[in-house]
């Protein structure tokens, strides 16, 4: 796997940074969760005026196969049929997208259908879908690494471009079962307790969900295929959620601010994070969603969503919706007036 040089953030700055916050004319601590905000961003981007430039939102696409057991509500050809409607501006992601000013670039990494004629997708296609992970790993080790460098060169892309600001989203049906198993592993969570009902799954399909879940793991911990992190990633994982692991390291090494979407986007930052823990420090956590198991998932990176909005989309929304807030924190620091310009008496 490539090798990243993630580093945390220089704290040096936050005497500064508290200071000017501390100094705005409001009470010390009056807007709360934004100057945590605010003090993040400016430590990511190691400055007491942070911007918020060129947003960037990566859609990656890819197909699963363990889908085929029937882990899913929804058919495996939802997937490119979603994939060609966001070219079309028709989805949630789009329409946030357009609301907050993101650029959004749809990627194919691994859909099982043919999208290279298809203008407005990228075309990044290791292969049409992983492997049925419930019998064999999902990919091989140079699939994995090559979906590690499609998101990286993404985020290179990006920052070409101006971004300072990164939002990940992903649609491949069948996903919430690899982010399930990386719960459980990563987490050390019982399994059932992370497996929920996905896109719509009633009470007899997340009891069958379950079973061959758990036979999966079974077998994976019987295989000599075992490998630590890496391992664990590439046996269970899909290739948009790798390759959404290798734009998040990118973009912590590079020092963007990196908006962590839903239950699946959550799962591949704590894959992230296994990897290389100050990609953390990088992160900000938008929303608890509605899947089953979301909330303990956030707590094993002890982290504060901004939202719970009982979103489980996908796609990046939760991210989206949580950007306003984000900015409101920039635009605390960058433009409210400070007491002895503002000629006011400090009152705390």
């Amino acid at each position: 796997m490539r090798k990243f040089k993630i580093e945390a953030p220089d704290e040096g700055l936050r005497p500064a940074i508290q200071t000017k916050i501390d100094n705005l004319n409001k009470p010390k601590g009056s807007l709360g969760r934004l100057e945590e905000l605010a003090m993040q961003v400016c430590l990511v981007q190691q400055t007491l005026s942070p911007t918020l430039q060129h947003p960037c939102h990566l859609l990656l696409g890819g197909d699963h196969g363990i889908e085929r057991e029937g882990v899913s509500v929804s058919p495996r050809e939802v997937t490119w049929q979603q994939m060609i409607n966001f070219t079309r501006g028709g989805g949630g992601v789009n329409m946030f997208c357009r609301q907050h000013g993101f650029k959004l670039r749809i990627v194919d990494v691994g859909v099982d259908y043919d999208l290279s004629h298809i203008d407005g997708i990228i075309d990044r296609k290791i292969a049409r879908g992983t492997r049925n992970f419930l019998y064999e790993p999902a990919m091989t080790e140079e699939e994995f690494d090559r979906a590690i460098e499609v998101g990286a060169a993404l985020v290179d892309d990006c920052i070409a471009e101006g971004c300072r600001v990164l939002s990940i989203g992903e649609m491949g049906i069948g996903n919430t079962s690899p982010s399930s198993i990386w719960m459980h592993l990563f987490g050390d969570i019982p399994l059932g307790d992370c497996i929920g009902a996905g896109a719509g799954l009633d009470t007899p399909g997340i009891r069958h969900k379950r079973e061959v879940l758990s036979r999966a793991v079974a077998n994976y911990k019987a295989s000599p295929k075992q490998g630590g992190s890496e391992g664990a990633l590439s046996y269970f994982g899909g290739f948009e959620m790798i390759a959404a692991i290798g734009a998040m390291l990118r973009a912590a090494e590079c020092h963007l601010v990196i908006l962590v979407d839903g239950f699946i986007m959550t799962a591949c930052t704590i894959a992230a994070i296994q990897l290389y823990p100050a990609s953390q420090d990088y992160m900000i956590f938008t929303h608890c969603g509605d899947e089953s198991g979301h909330r303990m998932m956030l707590d094993i990176v002890d982290a504060k969503p901004l939202l719970n909005l009982g979103l489980r989309l996908g796609e990046g929304t939760g991210a989206l919706c949580a950007y306003p807030i984000v900015d409101s924190a920039v635009r605390m620091i960058n433009e409210m007036n400070n007491f002895k310009d503002a000629e006011i008496t400090k009152y705390f």
